[in-house]
């Protein structure tokens, strides 16, 4: 606390108009704001910016606007240089996963270890003081009374809800932290935006992409090494250019020619340096296997149970069973088959609207048999 007795509240600030409203929301709550702002780019990679990205030389730009909506709100603003970690942390763990054949979700990684972990604790070692951490996150946090636990929950714009990002905080970490927009929709942030002269952030496009490059190579060493594209019956039908290119339900780039209906990526397989590609229908599957889970509800509490499950962020929520294994893993098993199950990507199950867990897909299932 300040020494008129407010609490102090970190803000993560990226320089857009979410986490400089949320900034500016606290301020009217009557809230001391200190701006924190991550330096995750070193320079170490040669890339040319095309796009939009959390990842990238483009960063000194968010950091110069994150500097001015401190300035402009006229709350201390600190940078942290965490490019050593992040470059350990989830380039590592991209690159990893990338080559192993599976597809990667960097913003879990880098939400749970960077921005609500390494983050915190630098700019505490930095002599930086404050109460709580708050984001411009689209999402709820609840406290149960009755059970003494934090609930993850939906934020209130189911469009622009962010919740499957956060499941891996920590009890710890909900306790400390605030998402002042979780109960607005974005175009409620837009007018406050206006109202409060900081309409200039309305015009900074949203990273909606990790990277701000296309080409994963960069990341991963070179372009991969060519091998087979083969269909379902195992039957060779083109070449592929590294399978670090390929993630599951991916049509562009398999180059596939003379096809009666489009091809997608159904499985990769980086042992054999191979890729199986079918029809779209040959991509839907009942169910799956899910490892590296981590529950914010106990899921004593929620086995046998229905939930919802999205294996994307950008995927409809699915009714589902959830059954434990034995060996640490839980067997998923949809109502309906679902399209493009992509091994290393999360799930996260929901109840209602409040996050149960989730872990990290091994295997997707046709029946009990296994498919990746």
């Amino acid at each position: 606390m300040n020494r008129a007795g407010q609490k102090i509240v970190a803000v993560g600030m990226s320089g857009g108009v979410d986490s400089t409203i949320a900034a500016f929301l606290l301020q009217r709550q009557g809230f001391t704001v200190v701006g924190l702002t991550m330096k995750i780019w070193d320079d170490s990679i040669r890339c040319e910016t095309t796009k939009s990205g959390c990842y990238g030389p483009d960063q000194a730009y968010s950091i110069a606007d994150a500097q001015a909506a401190a300035v402009r709100l006229g709350i201390e603003h600190h940078i942290i240089d965490l490019s050593d970690e992040f470059r350990e942390t989830v380039i590592e763990y991209f690159r990893r996963e990338y080559i192993n054949g599976k597809t990667p979700n960097p913003c879990v990684t880098c939400n749970s270890m960077i921005k609500f972990g390494a983050l915190l604790e630098k700019a505490t070692l930095s002599g930086i003081t404050f109460d709580l951490f708050a984001t411009g996150h689209y999402a709820r946090i609840v406290h149960d009374p009755v059970e003494h636990r934090y609930l993850l929950k939906r934020g209130i714009d189911r469009t622009k809800d962010q919740s499957y990002f956060l499941y891996r905080l920590s009890q710890r970490q909900l306790e400390k932290t605030m998402f002042p927009l979780g109960d607005y929709r974005k175009d409620e942030i837009r007018i406050i935006a206006r109202e409060a002269g900081l309409e200039g952030h309305l015009e900074k496009p949203e990273s909606q992409d990790f990277l701000e490059w296309d080409d994963y190579g960069v990341l991963l060493g070179g372009r991969g090494r060519p091998g087979n594209i083969v269909d379902e019956e195992g039957s060779v039908i083109g070449k592929h250019a590294g399978v670090a290119r390929y993630t599951v339900g991916q049509r562009k780039l398999l180059n596939l020619a003379g096809m009666k209906e489009p091809f997608y990526v159904l499985r990769v397989d980086a042992k054999r340096n191979e890729i199986t590609a079918g029809p779209k229908g040959s991509l839907r599957r009942a169910g799956l296997v899910a490892g590296d889970l981590h529950w914010i509800l106990p899921f004593s509490a929620l086995r046998g149970e229905p939930l919802l499950a999205q294996i994307r962020y950008r995927s409809m929520p699915a009714d589902c069973t959830v059954h434990p294994e034995g060996d640490g893993t839980v067997r998923v098993e949809f109502v309906k088959p679902q399209e493009a199950i992509a091994p290393g990507q999360s799930i996260v199950f929901y109840s209602g609207d409040t996050v149960a867990g989730g872990g990290i897909i091994q295997k997707s299932l046709n029946g009990k048999r296994e498919i990746d």
